[in-house]
């Protein structure tokens, strides 16, 4: 196992983590103040993580998408470890599209949900063939028609394969807006209203990744890290989870905590380990 890469200190995590400054943040706030937060926060996680990727291996918009639609209930990690098979079987739309629904099941399974992935994906990839010329389209109104694609996954292939700015509201980042009282939302296309207006739109893309990171490393959903959290001071809901340091530092996953990462090709500037193939876990 490699050491824990050194974490770029912020301006945050050099201030004192008082109770006045996390009660400071949970008082209520004039639409500009929390314009204000929302906006620090984004830029002291562009600091911590300035590497921030979309966490799924891919090659083309073909294969992002297929991705997202197999990320759905699992984990990104099981989802690179299941594709390389899946892409080497099926490279293009023609060719998932005349699939062996059997076969295909079986190629998907470790990501769960099996068999309603490998009908969204027969489905999709006819679509692709027959409506879209064999190419993903670049629209938000033509990707939403597509079998197994809502507004999330649209988000993640526009943003990340044709460098469409998007919200992705997946339960990482709803977690988190929440907690930082950007958005009351459970909802995830208001949540994406909510927080889209906060920021500009150049931003919308980059702020996903760094929240997601942010969500599956140190503010996790039952016991976050709060004692090891670089943006404490100015999270209203400081306290929720572990505020010891020591204790807080034995919470953080992937990089931070000196464990592989979830992509098996993981861009060059990421600075943790690249995770394992599926049974060599």
């Amino acid at each position: 196992m490699g050491e824990r890469p050194a974490a770029k200190k912020t301006k945050a995590a050099n201030r004192k983590k008082s109770p006045e400054g996390v009660g400071a943040a949970a008082k209520a706030e004039t639409r500009t103040a929390l314009v204000r937060r929302a906006r620090r926060i984004n830029r002291e996680l562009a600091e911590v993580y300035p590497y921030a990727h979309p966490e799924l291996d891919f090659d083309n918009p073909f294969q992002l998408l297929v991705a997202t639609v197999l990320s759905a209930q699992t984990t990104d990690l099981r989802v690179n470890q299941t594709t390389p098979a899946l892409f080497a079987a099926y490279p293009t739309p023609e060719d998932m599209a005349a699939a062996d629904p059997e076969t295909l099941e079986q190629l998907i399974r470790p990501t769960g949900f099996f068999r309603a992935k490998a009908k969204s994906l027969i489905g999709l990839s006819a679509a692709l063939r027959d409506r879209f010329g064999g190419e993903v389209p670049g629209r938000i109104a033509d990707l939403v028609t597509l079998p197994g694609v809502g507004r999330k996954t649209a988000n993640v292939v526009l943003g990340n394969a044709f460098g469409v700015p998007g919200i992705t509201v997946d339960t990482h980042f709803g977690r988190l807006v929440r907690r930082w009282k950007w958005t009351t939302a459970e909802d995830p296309e208001k949540i994406e209203a909510e927080v889209c207006a906060l920021f500009p739109k150049s931003e919308w893309t980059m702020l996903s990744h760094r929240v997601i990171f942010h969500g599956r490393r140190v503010c996790h959903s039952r016991r976050p890290a709060c004692g090891a959290c670089p943006i404490a001071p100015l999270c209203p809901s400081y306290g929720e989870g572990e505020t010891d340091p020591e204790k807080a530092k034995k919470l953080l996953k992937y990089e931070m905590g000196g464990q592989p990462g979830q992509r098996l090709k993981p861009p060059p500037d990421y600075p943790g380990l690249p995770a394992r193939p599926l049974g060599a876990e």
